[in-house]
């Protein structure tokens, strides 16, 4: 399963843009998941959701579609990670199975002043249940801070089956080694100039390094911290077009679908 996406589909810019002139809004996340295969919910960073919003969210997607979400940031954010537990326990009571199959892996998201403490940092994944309400969880962890590139990190996120969010940005330290049964990518180099964000020579990396994850391999292009570990069972991966000049990002994506679509 490879599933492509963008960060949320309230944004003004893509208003008779992406969205065909005239839609309303309360129709936007319908349209936006017909042409895509999962959206990252960023509004669970910032605060507790309902769980009516969740049932809400699933009855108006595709069967096929898939959410991942964003982690509230009272977890994250926080000098001693090993205290976060209630933010974690809270995070998950707010009603995110209310999503069902349509629950994707939760992102994990550190500020870029975060540094790398590998006793702070196995204190916050030994809290991360592996199931709730009987729903298995996936985690990722987005790690923005260059301390965090050492394969004993590598070594942590393996040991506890979370991945390591795959960065292509400008701003943030890039980590490529798979730690997980599933890849997690945020590509944040959209340009305006582009016609829809990215190059199609870089969207054909990008399927290619997609497929090669879905295999069980590694991308040859791909530097690792750690020794390249062997070829494992086929993975899920999560491909989200973020940030880089937002209103193209769902162009960006749709192309790399047709991409995939064609292999």
């Amino acid at each position: 399963m490879i599933r492509v996406g963008i960060g949320g589909w309230t944004f003004e810019p893509w208003r008779d843009n992406f969205y065909p002139a005239g839609l309303p809004q309360k129709r936007e996340l319908e349209y936006a998941s017909s042409k895509l295969t999962s959206i990252e919910i960023n509004g669970t960073y910032y605060g507790s959701q309902k769980p009516e919003s969740f049932r809400k969210w699933a009855e108006e997607t595709p069967d096929n579609f898939v959410f991942a979400l964003k982690g509230p940031r009272f977890a994250t954010n926080r000098r001693v990670l090993a205290e976060a537990g209630e933010s974690i326990s809270r995070f998950f009571a707010s009603g995110v199975t209310e999503l069902g199959p349509k629950l994707g892996p939760i992102n994990w998201q550190f500020m870029a002043t975060k540094k790398f403490d590998a006793e702070d940092f196995t204190g916050f994944l030994e809290l991360l249940p592996k199931t709730v309400d009987g729903i298995a969880i996936r985690h990722a962890v987005d790690v923005r801070h260059e301390s965090f590139q050492t394969p004993e990190f590598i070594a942590l996120a393996r040991k506890h089956g979370v991945a390591v969010v795959v960065a292509d940005s400008e701003t943030h330290p890039q980590i490529a080694d798979p730690t997980a049964d599933f890849v997690y990518a945020r590509l944040q180099n959209a340009s305006e100039e582009e016609k829809i964000g990215y190059p199609e020579s870089a969207l054909s990396e990008w399927k290619k390094r997609a497929e090669r994850w879905a295999e069980g391999g590694v991308p040859a292009d791909l530097p690792l911290l750690s020794e390249k570990p062997a070829k494992a069972g086929k993975r899920d991966v999560f491909i989200y077009m973020i940030n880089g000049f937002k209103p193209k990002a769902p162009f960006a994506a749709m192309a790399l679908i047709e991409k995939l679509a064609s292999r």
